[in-house]
């Protein structure tokens, strides 16, 4: 089978900058060209990346994209001139992938392959405009329900499939082995809850979280998705408040250092407050794999691989006293760790995690490929 993956216009592959979209479709197609697939990634030119070259068995092409801004208007006409060149190297194709916003609309019907379109973020109207398309792609089932409201019509040719881990499960070590650390590891925004985790953190009481420490790690610059210098240093002045056990940390992408972040830690925060902006949470999936033990917001989509009587803990992010509960469940984990409580709970994370990895869900989505042929 032809295989062509068409990336958006502000991120690279390899996942130089991150990006959960990035890096899974990164590691679905090299899965796809091991199972015998002919396939093509075409993706954004900069980071000093080569404007084509071969990765393994997957051809590499890459034009022109753009750096993201705020305003989403301006966003999607940054990402036309990007979709315009790409189509200049599309090769011919049985299936394209693809997550652009344009894309559907300025592609042809077949010449490039049957559309499958990813949609990875919360629709808002476009879905209604892609009658191209021959299969929308989702990650969760909120999102299923979202692109039904949108096309009816296409509600039989919705497919569920979630993000792959982009690894093996690998070797680690028991919760008692590792530092008493929490970790954050995602863009520095305020969608994503960080300020209230770091309130949160500074309101138990110093006895109640003495051994612990807050590591919050991840992009600030806008043009990466996050909020910029300003929120970052109201992130760097919150902290200082509380002390030293509290650090904020640049970004990590390479595999390698992103999985000894998470071997040397015990507790993985992501208290997303994206109702419309959070559509799985790769990075919670990634560090379950890693054994630490998930604390998330009650988004919808969390809830298809954290179950909070067993695999990890949730709070209640829409209540007027959020921070209250998401101090709460911090003060819950702490003494689940102190009674010796936490360890089955990693254990069972992990045993969740393991049913994500590459190869499991590359072969899902090669089915639903040829389902299209069929």
């Amino acid at each position: 089978m032809r295989i062509t993956i068409l990336q958006g216009a502000f991120l690279p592959v390899p996942a130089l900058r991150g990006g959960a979209i990035e890096k899974a479709w990164e590691s679905l197609g090299q899965e796809f060209s091991r199972n015998g697939h002919e396939v093509t990634h075409v993706s954004r030119l900069c980071d000093g990346l080569p404007k084509s070259e071969k990765i393994g068995k997957v051809s590499h092409f890459r034009v022109k994209g753009a750096d993201a801004v705020r305003n989403p208007w301006i966003l999607k006409l940054l990402e036309l001139p990007y979709v315009l060149r790409a189509r200049k190297v599309l090769p011919l194709a049985d299936v394209l992938v693809t997550h652009s916003f344009w894309a559907p609309l300025f592609l042809p019907r077949k010449r490039n392959g049957k559309l499958y379109l990813h949609v990875g973020r919360y629709p808002k109207g476009q879905v209604r405009l892609y009658r191209k398309a021959s299969r929308f792609q989702v990650p969760s089932k909120a999102i299923a329900r979202a692109v039904a409201l949108e096309a009816p019509h296409m509600e039989k040719e919705i497919s569920v499939l979630p993000y792959p881990l982009g690894w093996d499960l690998p070797m680690v070590r028991p919760l008692s082995d590792r530092p008493k650390r929490i970790l954050y590891a995602g863009r520095l925004h305020p969608e994503k809850g960080v300020a209230e985790l770091l309130d949160a953190f500074g309101r138990i009481h110093e006895k109640k979280r003495a051994g612990w420490s807050l590591r919050i790690m991840g992009p600030w610059r806008q043009e990466h998705g996050g909020a910029g210098k300003g929120y970052l240093d109201s992130l760097r002045k919150n902290s200082a408040k509380i002390g030293p056990m509290v650090e904020i940390i640049d970004p990590v992408f390479d595999e390698k250092d992103l999985l000894e972040q998470y071997g040397r830690t015990r507790v993985f925060a992501y208290p997303s407050l994206a109702e419309k902006g959070e559509t799985f949470g790769l990075s919670a999936l990634e560090a379950m794999s890693c054994g630490c033990v998930p604390l998330v917001s009650s988004l919808a989509c969390f809830s298809e691989f954290i179950d909070p009587s067993g695999s990890g803990f949730v709070f209640d992010h829409s209540s007027p006293g959020r921070v209250e509960a998401l101090k709460a469940a911090l003060v819950a984990i702490m003494q689940a760790d102190q009674a010796g409580q936490l360890e089955p709970v990693s254990v069972q994370a992990r045993k969740i995690a393991e049913r994500y990895e590459l190869g499991k869900v590359a072969s899902l989505y090669l089915n639903d490929f040829a389902a299209l042929s069929a």
